[in-house]
């Protein structure tokens, strides 16, 4: 008898054991093949654009992506360095072995914590709540609460030209009668598809014929937590497709399964495959190509901008039209993978089904896409399942607090019609949620609930409490009228003014700051530097957003009954009144992000609560 039991070890199922385990719970940790935990199947990387603060976020919560992507770099960058704070990120190319090795060596050597190689068949339901899971060679296993992380692997069907078969990753066997064992207990789902890109030889590949892409010496790291360390710096390399390319796929083109029909499911807008950019961008003569690590030892390399699920002799057609490939030998072809999810409206925020007590989803099969949004939601799960067997409070994040709240809203506010990407635009509040603060917004709930240690969460406040007092020198230092210091040489300035009010000038930054500081006074890290004058710079817009996040907390705060029939209300729509019926909102706030639900149907919604309220 365990605990808690995990159906997947990917990087979903990877955080929830985790978590689990981590609150002193008995975990089981199932996965079809134990060589294959935490796989990066697509690109080796992690971070990116609205990612990477989700996995700095991650980190501040307790846990351990973050820490593993820093351990297994091998090139980190900054993207966005010219754009403000909010949008800015950090992005790492993994060696993608080291990670697995390292996340199977955490999770194998984590008290409480068993991992078993099985498929899992079904769920034990006794009274509508879960009691644990049979496996398809009849074992059954039980347990208080189930987490399913199955990734891709639910009836997974992989794709090539006009091959098919069944597998939940290339080489990997699928999940097939777990879906069927969902539908029969009420859920609702539906298919997606994603695709990854041919990887060729790194030995037959023409580096003179491309741009080198380097990393950045000081981009830093995904964990607040431990002590800097070397960060190697192995390159990428930039080339482009041609005419050449895109006329041998125009030619080709009805040999593309989106094209002959064998694919008829959605997938990624953000990620389209080579094949479609040439269908819808005719007019483009040429596609950007990154030809990337994915390792430090191995030679396979990884081209990002060829994703396709031609035949291989036409991937291998394509591939040497583009310059510096024109030798290269295909290692992996590229191919796309078919599989179910459920519709996640289905959840609550914590990630517990609605229909099913202690049952909890995380990762793809929520309708999501990228390790980071897995990792995120697994955490989430984890905690949650491990806090309520514990009696104690959830974990709730919030659009106001979090990326991760905005992406657990939106999957189960939203409708999706492609698996679901982090975007910073996304985020309403993205000022506010940037990667450098997250252990300042999030370090206090990762203590509480028990999954942040103390020696991290005393960092966070020793961090504020230097902010605080930096903050401070900075308002009762005042410059003078032809005070001169080292920086901008002579201010132009006629009466007294002090450096927290200059530093709001944008031709003034923090080294000019320091310069005005005495220098016994200078004792304070870039970082609490980087801190303070995103702060002064950003006032205005950080005052306004907060004002905002103080309007909406009425509706975000107005709780609803999930069992409401909304066919009973006066003055609805129709469409909202269907909308309502089938998303069952947990909060006013969320009901007001429904499409179809209109401002007019939230201010008619709150008039017929308030009056049962009144009335009873």
């Amino acid at each position: 008898m365990y605990d808690v039991i995990v159906v997947g070890a990917g990087h979903a199922g990877s955080e929830a054991a985790l978590a689990c385990a981590r609150l002193k719970l008995n975990t089981l940790l199932l996965t079809i093949n134990l060589d294959k935990i935490a796989l990066m199947p697509c690109n080796p990387s992690i971070g990116g654009v609205g990612k990477s603060q989700l996995v700095k976020e991650l980190d501040a919560l307790g846990g351990q992506m973050g820490r593993l992507a820093d351990k297994t770099g091998i090139q980190f960058k900054i993207l966005n360095q010219k754009k403000g704070p909010a949008v800015q990120a950090l992005r790492a190319q993994i060696d993608k072995k080291e990670y697995e090795i390292e996340m199977k060596y955490v999770l194998e050597n984590t008290p409480k914590l068993i991992l078993r190689q099985a498929i899992v068949a079904n769920l034990i339901i006794k009274q509508g709540k879960v009691e644990g899971v049979v496996t398809d060679d009849g074992m059954a296993f039980h347990a208080q609460a189930v987490i399913v992380t199955s990734g891709t692997f639910l009836r997974g069907r992989i794709i090539i030209g006009k091959k098919d078969y069944q597998a939940g990753r290339m080489g990997e066997y699928p999940a097939m009668q777990l879906t069927k064992n969902l539908i029969q207990m009420g859920f609702e789902m539906d298919r997606f598809q994603t695709a990854t890109p041919p990887r060729v030889d790194k030995r037959s590949i023409d580096f003179s014929k491309t741009v080198i892409s380097a990393g950045d010496p000081d981009a830093g790291t995904f964990s607040f937590w431990e002590s800097p360390h070397f960060v190697k710096n192995i390159p990428s390399f930039l080339t482009y497709t041609n005419q050449k390319t895109h006329h041998i796929i125009a030619e080709n083109i009805n040999h593309s399964p989106i094209k002959s029909g064998i694919i008829n499911t959605h997938g990624p807008r953000h990620c389209p495959s080579i094949d479609r950019k040439v269908i819808n961008f005719p007019q483009k003569h040429k596609h950007p190509v990154f030809i990337e690590p994915e390792g430090e030892y191995n030679n396979e390399m990884y081209l990002q901008g060829l994703t396709t699920s031609m035949p291989f002799e036409i991937q291998q057609k394509i591939i040497k039209t583009v310059e510096g490939l024109e030798n290269a030998k295909i290692m992996r072809p590229g191919y796309a993978v078919e599989y179910d999810y459920i519709i996640p409206s289905q959840l609550h925020y914590t990630m517990e089904s609605k229909q099913i007590e202690n049952v909890y989803f995380a990762g793809q099969i929520n309708g999501t896409s990228g390790y980071e949004e897995a990792a995120a939601q697994g955490f989430v799960a984890g905690a949650n399942a491990a806090l309520k067997l514990l009696g104690k409070k959830p974990l709730l994040l919030t659009r106001d607090n979090s990326y991760i709240g905005v992406l657990i809203d939106d999957i189960i506010t939203k409708d999706l019609i492609e698996p679901y990407r982090m975007y910073t635009s996304r985020a309403e509040y993205r000022l506010l949620l940037r990667s450098d603060n997250a252990d300042l917004r999030l370090g206090n709930f990762g203590f509480e609930i028990g999954l942040l240690k103390k020696k991290d969460y005393k960092k966070i406040l020793d961090k504020q409490e230097k902010i605080d007092r930096l903050m401070e020198k900075l308002k009762t230092t005042v410059i003078k009228p032809g005070q001169k210091y080292y920086g901008n040489g002579k201010l132009a300035i006629k009466s007294p003014v002090s450096i927290y009010d200059l530093l709001k000038r944008p031709n003034v930054n923090a080294d000019d700051a320091k310069a005005m500081m005495a220098l016994s006074e200078n004792g304070f890290s870039n970082q609490i530097w980087n801190q303070v004058e995103i702060i002064i710079k950003y006032e205005g817009y950080i005052k306004r957003q907060l004002e905002d996040i103080k309007k909406t907390k009425k509706l975000e705060n107005f709780v609803l009954n999930t069992n409401i029939d909304y066919f009973k209300f006066k003055g609805l729509t129709n469409e909202a009144m269907e909308k309502l019926s089938m998303k069952k909102p947990n909060t006013l706030g969320q009901a007001s992000r429904i499409a179809g639900v209109s401002p007019a149907d939230i201010s008619i919604l709150m008039l017929n609560l308030k009056r049962r309220q009144d009335n009873n």
